[in-house]
């Protein structure tokens, strides 16, 4: 039978791949051409108004297509964990992340399965987490979780369709759109980021309103949703980003404050227009994330 810590690592796994940097408080809405892997082109230009910079800079990175991606992320006690792959966004979201947890309590969980550390798979309609032997021997031999979207989406309520929203939809430039819809941006000057010349961006954004602004949610499951961030303690979320003179995003730092702790988040993105695969893993070696769910005691 299916331990306990199976279970919890499976649901505890499900939240915590959406805040790897593959998914966070903003989704892509622009139409995409033909797709592909080209690089944006142009130098960008000098702009005073910082709301008409970050316009430039959003629709750059959003038709670059694809990028390598390096990102660490901290939620209190629950978890920190560090994460290093490619992620393209031209059909929606696929790609390749190894995702590790170095502390809290989801690192605590992990360890008991035998590992630390987990394959993230990124496909349109679902994602996949591979994980160890100790898992698959408790789980049917099987080493992958499939998530499909429309399942995250019964996770919780109002925050697991807002997840299924933003996994489907991210893009690096989520936080450009924070800026854009927050209404508080300024520049903070020039500065170098790992010896590359940016333009550093920063503001503040109310998490509950941004929902409503960002995303294609019903009514009743934003309510939902801003119930949730309320018991969560959310509220505020400040945002920092460094843009190249490409107008690609090349940092952004997010942070803010939970019932449960600070949150933190900082991610690198390089290498736009780089090839990205992801294949399903194969049907022999997956268990699905709602199957091992009906099996999952009373309380």
């Amino acid at each position: 039978m299916m331990s306990t810590t199976v279970r919890r690592v499976t649901v505890s796994i499900a939240v915590a791949a959406a805040l790897s940097g593959a998914a966070a408080c903003s989704g892509s809405d622009s139409e995409k051409g033909s797709g592909g892997n080209g690089k944006a082109a142009g130098k960008a230009k000098t702009q005073a108004n910082p709301v008409a910079a970050l316009r430039s800079v959003e629709e750059s990175t959003d038709k670059a297509d694809s990028a390598e991606v390096e990102s660490t992320t901290t939620m209190g006690t629950m978890m920190s964990m560090k994460a290093d792959g490619a992620l393209g966004w031209a059909y929606g979201l696929t790609g390749n992340l190894v995702i590790t947890y170095t502390g809290g309590t989801m690192a605590d969980q992990m360890r008991q399965l035998g590992t630390t550390s987990m394959e993230a798979r990124y496909l349109p309609d679902a994602y996949y987490a591979k994980m160890g032997d100790k898992f698959a021997a408790q789980s049917g031999g099987k080493h992958w979780i499939k998530y499909a979207y429309d399942d995250l989406a019964e996770l919780a309520g109002g925050s697991g369709a807002y997840m299924k929203d933003q996994m489907q939809n991210t893009t690096p430039n989520q936080s450009v759109k924070l800026l854009l819809a927050s209404g508080d941006v300024k520049k903070v000057g020039e500065e170098k980021v790992r010896g590359e010349s940016t333009t550093h961006y920063s503001g503040t954004v109310d998490v509950a309103d941004l929902a409503g602004k960002s995303s294609d949610l019903s009514a009743d499951q934003l309510a939902d949703l801003k119930r949730q961030l309320e018991q969560a303690g959310v509220s505020t979320e400040t945002i920092d980003i460094w843009v190249n003179d490409e107008n690609l995003l090349v940092k952004k730092a997010e942070k803010g404050e939970l019932a449960t702790g600070s949150m933190s988040s900082t991610a690198y993105y390089s290498d736009y227009g780089v090839k990205v695969s992801a294949k399903e893993p194969a049907a022999s070696d997956t268990a699905d994330f709602k199957d091992l769910m009906r099996t999952r005691p009373a309380g």
